[in-house]
């Protein structure tokens, strides 16, 4: 049939073929004026924007009376399909991908560096394209789009019909009200409780109490539940706060596991002759067999009793998620510097003193740390050289010797020695002529006198010229344990049970050891369970160690004065850090038996500890200016060499001014 023309239709097509032809003419005038900007590559100068302004004034005039097309039918699909697929994925393909036709999208042949740079210089629409990786080709800007960019650019809206001074519309109707809003002032009764809403609080009450209004119950936790129950109940078993795991089910039996299988699950002798000639791992783990009775079956008589395993693995197997974290014990251990770095320290036996005739229960090093004094229970004082162990003096005091203490001050020469019920100051002889009157005025007394308690009558302890030994004789009514000199050598400890003068502070059990500050009036007292800090000048109680140790043996202060360390009666050493805390910061387990004394050493970071156990523990103890970093200790060297006596070892140490260590018992000098 051929189609009938009509006024109307004839019309209709005029129309449309007038419309095209405007649509193309406008787009020719568009072009003409738009060539001359876009002829050359490089038109970003300013006389290019100038016309590329106009030029985009113009075409919005020109576009304004064309209609855009929001059709999907206008957009150009993309010619690959692969999605969202990386395309790493078709690095060494020879293809980038397929088309809607699911033909392979050919890579296309890659120019190089010099073949494409002279390309791009004869082309002056070079810089329009841009390369398409997804696709695999080269796409050219359009002009409008290039258009759409320099006023992106440039800060602009993207279109030019688009005004950003548009005048403001006013959408509210203000009908001539001059004060839309009120200006009254608040109403009192916002102010002021609602007595509606007390009324209705005090129903809500009377509801409740009268059993009108009721709560829901919280519900109550069964006290049993199923071992046994099914998937479904993990939910109400995942309350009881442990993580449910539900026990492991068996395989179920299948035709070939049945008692009386059908006739084509039995193999015949042939196959099973045939699976003998297979290997171990391709051969059928079961073979069916048919019985005609359930109590006929082998496995019958163990069935309940096998049952009843299971269930009782089942029943004691704790089934918990463990979480275990795979950690190299090696990366736990603190990184510690090399020995070798840490030197000199003490390794080897240097010399030995002989000549006492009993075992030396006390030695101590003079200030300059050339000559040491060693007291014995034999009733000898001797004095000897460090660098030869020169015997230069003997002193015959008649009874056992427990303690010797050096004067710290070098220019007093003068020894404490404490034996018995006694302690003697003894006048060294060392020094030049002007020391020695020096040191002859202070021994000298020129009337016998004791020192009062003032609370009491009686006497603590008396003063008395000894004119046998040149010195001065302390008489105390207990025995003298231990003496101790202040820094500045004025001063004197005694330790017994009662104290030379009463100090004006409570002790809380017997004392074992005592000290001073080095550098400040701090006086250190230890007992059997902890260390107690007095201040002399404010004569208060300043700070209490729990050392946590059954039984406190000895007590040493770092030249420094912030640590301390604590030996016990089990072979534990504590280190506190006095601006830490009270507790210790690090506890060592050196030695399996007593520790008798500790010491540190005056110059370099070094301590060591001596025990029963007829050895000597030497440490590298760093402690640094910087309050944030914590002291670094290192063990070092273990001395041995000496010999057990009455199942006692090492009585003390002593450190001279140099890396060196003497140990007493039999007096070794370790360098």
């Amino acid at each position: 049939m051929s189609k009938l023309k009509t006024p109307l239709s004839d019309s209709l097509n005029k129309k449309k073929k007038e419309k095209s032809s405007e649509h193309l003419l406008e787009e020719k005038v568009d072009d003409q004026q738009l060539h001359q900007d876009y002829d050359s590559a490089d038109g970003y100068d300013s006389s290019h924007n100038e016309s590329g302004e106009e030029i985009e004034g113009r075409s919005s005039e020109s576009h304004q009376g064309i209609e855009e097309s929001d059709s999907s039918e206008d957009e150009v699909a993309p010619r690959n399909t692969i999605g969202d697929v990386p395309l790493e994925w078709y690095k060494e393909e020879e293809h980038v991908g397929y088309d809607i036709a699911g033909k392979k999208i050919k890579k296309k042949v890659r120019q190089d560096k010099l073949d494409s740079f002279l390309a791009s210089a004869d082309d002056s629409k070079n810089w329009r394209k841009i390369y398409d990786e997804y696709n695999d080709e080269e796409v050219e800007v359009t002009k409008s789009e290039t258009r759409l960019i320099r006023r992106l650019l440039k800060g602009k809206a993207p279109h030019a019909e688009f005004d950003p001074y548009a005048p403001y519309v006013d959408w509210f109707k203000w009908d001539g009200a001059k004060n839309p809003l009120s200006n009254a002032p608040e109403p009192k009764r916002r102010f002021i409780p609602s007595k509606w809403e007390s009324k209705k609080v005090v129903e809500y009450v009377r509801a409740i109490r009268k059993g009108l209004i009721k709560f829901d119950k919280p519900k109550e936790e069964p006290r049993f539940y199923l071992l046994w129950g099914d998937d479904s109940s993990t939910t109400e078993k995942a309350g009881h706060g442990l993580a449910y795991i539900p026990p492991p089910k068996a395989k179920l039996p299948g035709h070939e596991e049945s008692y009386n299988p059908s006739l084509e699950y039995i193999p015949t002798q042939e196959e099973i002759n045939s699976y003998q000639l297979m290997y171990e791992e391709d051969r059928p783990k079961f073979i069916p067999r048919r019985f005609l009775s359930l109590r006929s079956v082998p496995a019958y008589e163990n069935a309940v009793k096998e049952s009843f395993d299971r269930c009782l693995d089942l029943y004691l197997c704790p089934r918990a998620r463990k979480k275990r974290i795979n950690i190299d014990p090696e990366s736990l251990k603190p990184k510690l510097p090399s020995r070798k770095h840490l030197k000199p320290y003490p390794v080897t036996c240097y010399l030995e003193y002989k000549g006492h005739k009993g075992s030396v229960m006390s030695i101590s090093t003079e200030a300059s740390g050339q000559w040491i004094a060693s007291g014995s229970i034999d009733g000898t004082v001797r004095i000897w050289e460090v660098e030869t162990g020169r015997c230069l003096r003997v002193w015959e005091v008649g009874e056992a010797v427990h303690y010797v203490a050096w004067n710290p001050l070098p220019s007093l020469h003068i020894l404490a020695v404490s034996m018995g019920q006694d302690v003697l100051l003894l006048n060294t002889g060392l020094g030049n002529d002007e020391e020695q009157k020096n040191i002859e005025q202070l021994l000298r007394l020129e009337t016998p006198g004791s020192m009062d308690d003032p609370g009491n009558t009686t006497s603590i302890v008396s003063w008395v010229q000894d004119d046998k030994h040149g010195g001065i004789r302390l008489k105390h009514f207990k025995t003298v344990s231990s003496v101790e000199w202040h820094r500045k050598g004025d001063y004197i400890s005694t330790l017994s049970k009662r104290l030379t003068q009463r100090i004006p502070f409570k002790l809380h059990g017997l004392p074992v050891s005592s000290t001073f500050h080095p550098t400040r009036s701090i006086f250190f007292i230890s007992t059997k369970k902890n260390v107690r800090v007095y201040d002399l000048l404010k004569q208060k109680l300043v700070k209490k160690l729990e050392t946590g140790l059954r039984e406190v043996s000895s007590i040493a202060i770092h030249p420094a004065g912030d640590n301390v360390i604590v030996g016990s009666r089990e072979g534990k050493l504590c280190w506190f850090d006095m601006d830490l805390s009270s507790q210790p910061y690090r506890i060592l387990k050196c030695h399996p038996k007593d520790i008798n004394n500790v010491a540190f050493h005056r110059s370099y970071p070094l301590f060591a500890t001596c025990s029963d156990d007829c050895t000597a523990y030497v440490f590298h103890g760093t402690v640094y200016s910087d309050l944030n970093q914590n002291p670094l200790i290192v063990p070092l060297e273990i001395l041995r060499g000496h010999a057990s006596t009455n199942g006692r070892g090492s009585y003390g140490l002593q450190v001279p001014s140099k890396a060196a260590l003497v140990i007493y018992r039999r007096c070794r000098f370790y360098d």
